[in-house]
């Protein structure tokens, strides 16, 4: 992808927002993503509105990665007229992902002079990252950071959307602060979207939901600007250097559903379900603290924390 011009930090003009009504081509948005993180959520928000809008909407998903980290992906297209559901490779208009690495691995579907591409910040490493076991061994994880992104697209935010979220009350909102990010680039009113995501968030999460959508479109206002904003840092993904005698391995037995992910997944096989099919360290020798159990664990019940070779001595 050619090198795009250099972003220039001011409020985008109603003029120049995405708008269907004025287009000859339909708009496309491409929303990526792991399973559980809300892309289908995102996807559907969007293509309610346009349909509430008058304008016609195809749209085309792949979600059957039902268990935290498997791919999921959805193309919106809309406008005045759409005949096919998927976006070409380098037609999308923009690019939101809930999760970095596949931010990244979609880029090449945006617009080289006019792609604007949203991503959070969130990293869900998956098991073939960890090929090493090592102690201390390098993750094959992504190293791109945001600047070089932005020296890739036309214009590109990244913002800490989970981290936000949950402290805002509820981290699984951060969809719907990408949402209020995506509504920067679109002239549908902020009404027409906080009417449709209140119908279809869960009654109890409305209010938060709505919080998190003014957050993510205040984000990204202000990042034009060139102010500073809360949710914007990149820390390294580093693999800590851990001590196998004192690694610290945490389940919070409440929490466990006993759906037997670790247990499969653990690439030392020192993870059970004990009698009450609850997750359990059987072998504690064993446990490399490769994290592998943590990040995929759907119901958050594991907590990993190394001691470092240092501290143990």
């Amino acid at each position: 992808m050619a090198k795009a011009k250099k972003q220039n930090p001011v409020l985008v003009p109603e003029s120049k927002k995405l708008d269907p009504a004025n287009m000859t081509e339909p708009v496309n948005i491409l929303v990526v993503g792991v399973g559980g993180q809300g892309v289908i959520m995102v996807s559907k928000v969007l293509a309610q509105i346009c349909q509430n809008l008058g304008y016609q909407v195809k749209q085309s998903e792949v979600h059957g990665m039902a268990k935290r980290g498997g791919v999921v992906f959805s193309h919106v297209r809309f406008g005045q007229q759409v005949w096919s559901p998927t976006i070409p490779v380098g037609k999308a208009d923009v690019l939101i992902a809930l999760e970095w690495a596949e931010g990244l691995r979609w880029m090449n579907y945006l617009r080289p002079d006019s792609g604007v591409f949203i991503a959070d910040t969130k990293r869900i490493v998956p098991p073939f990252a960890c090929r090493s076991r090592a102690l201390g061994a390098e993750i094959g994880y992504s190293k791109d950071t945001p600047d070089d992104v932005k020296a890739k697209v036309c214009e590109a935010f990244a913002i800490d959307a989970t981290e936000m979220a949950a402290k805002a009350g509820n981290e699984r909102a951060a969809n719907t602060l990408l949402l209020g990010a995506l509504s920067t680039t679109l002239t549908f009113p902020t009404s027409e979207w906080k009417e449709v995501i209140a119908r279809m968030v869960p009654p109890k999460t409305v209010d938060v939901n709505l919080s998190v959508f003014d957050q993510g479109q205040k984000w990204i206002d202000g990042s034009r600007r060139g102010e500073p904003v809360e949710g914007g840092a990149f820390v390294p993904l580093v693999q800590p250097e851990v001590n196998p005698e004192r690694t610290m391995l945490e389940i919070t037995a409440e929490w466990c559903k006993g759906c037997d992910i670790c247990v499969k997944m653990c690439p030392e096989r020192c993870l059970v379900l004990n009698k009450d099919q609850v997750a359990e360290l059987a072998e504690p020798e064993k446990c490399t603290g490769c994290h592998i159990c943590e990040w995929l664990c759907p119901d958050f019940a594991i907590s990993l924390n190394p001691v470092s070779q240092e501290a143990a001595e």
